[in-house]
């Protein structure tokens, strides 16, 4: 299987993903659902497509090995050892992505979290050509490959550190996002962060966690804003959250301001709880983009002069979590 068939069969993937026909595919985003009730149809279906829009097409795909020096053939494959994260929706495709497209073998242990969805993918490969049952195989246990690529938490960092730490590797742990306003945005980027904060009910790592505000901010837009998430109070695990963290807020007597479906309140943490949103008043911008961008525990920033709003959770095929190169890491193995 060469490079440029690879190409050819990730095309077709897309194309399937997009025209969403088959019952079978249908049945598997229906059992991603039933497994993990976070995975709602809209998340499942938005997941899907941005995969399909920005890593699935020819020119995305052609354009993007082109800055690799990746042979036609790959007559050395080594077997390198996949954890997948289960927080969102495809999230660690990605990863399987890059290791199929440098001709390595990947050995993937899929969340108990987030499994229908990529071992769906997979058998669809696999009927369009059976050499990717060579490729790219599941397990629950990753003995004897040859590199690593772990996501998880900061604790089970710890011990992808133990087991894989002898191995060429890459290992991400927590991470989250946060938004820069000056007060001057629009109800039209407004309503675009609120994507950035809402979608996959907040659990992905580029998912704004935390905003900051200048002094004398008007927090009424923003609320407003948000009100079009409002529907999340109806989703019983995101709404327990919500009672939760309230009935939290209310007995420590804390300053919070809220809508029907997240509560805002001054914090100086990065990461705030599901239905929560942590502020914090700045005073220079300059000065405090650059303190965030020397954040090691920051995925992304969105504001005006960052990450477009609306965009966090859209990075192109490039865009690499946690800031390591997956495809030069596997090219140079």
């Amino acid at each position: 299987m060469n490079l440029q068939y690879r190409v050819d069969l990730l095309v077709r993937l897309g194309d399937y993903i997009l025209a969403g026909t088959e019952s079978s595919w249908a049945a598997a985003k229906e059992q991603a659902f039933h497994e993990n009730n976070w995975f709602i149809p809209e998340f499942v279906e938005s997941a899907c497509r941005h995969i399909a829009h920005s890593f699935l097409q020819r020119e995305t795909l052609e354009n993007w090995i082109r800055q690799y020096d990746l042979p036609p053939e790959n007559k050395n494959p080594k077997t390198i050892g996949i954890v997948m994260a289960g927080n969102i929706p495809l999230v660690g495709f990605h990863d399987l992505l890059t290791v199929f497209i440098s001709g390595h073998k990947a050995l993937v242990k899929p969340s108990s979290k987030d499994e229908a969805l990529v071992k769906h993918l997979v058998a669809k490969l696999t009927e369009w050509d059976k050499e990717t049952s060579e490729l790219i195989r599941f397990s629950a246990l990753l003995k004897g490959c040859d590199a690593y690529i772990a996501t998880g938490s900061n604790n089970t960092a710890g011990y992808f550190d133990y087991y894989f730490g002898k191995y060429p590797h890459i290992i991400r742990r927590n991470r989250t996002s946060v938004a820069i306003l000056d007060g001057k945005e629009s109800a039209g980027e407004l309503a675009k962060l609120a994507d950035d904060v809402y979608l996959y009910f907040g659990l992905g790592c580029r998912n704004v966690t935390k905003i900051y505000v200048p002094k004398d901010y008007d927090f009424y837009p923003l609320i407003q804003a948000f009100s079009r998430y409002d529907w999340m109070a109806e989703h019983h695990k995101y709404k327990h959250n919500y009672d939760y963290n309230l009935a939290i807020l209310i007995l420590n007597k804390k300053f919070y301001m809220s809508n029907s479906s997240l509560l805002l309140v001054e914090d100086p943490s990065l990461f705030s709880p599901i239905s929560r949103l942590n502020y914090e008043f700045y005073r220079d911008r300059d000065k405090l983009t650059g303190d965030l961008k020397q954040n090691p525990q920051l995925q992304c920033i969105v504001g005006r002069e960052e990450i477009v709003f609306g965009q966090s959770q859209h990075p192109g095929i490039a865009d690499y979590a946690d800031g390591a190169d997956t495809l030069q890491f596997v090219s140079r193995l």
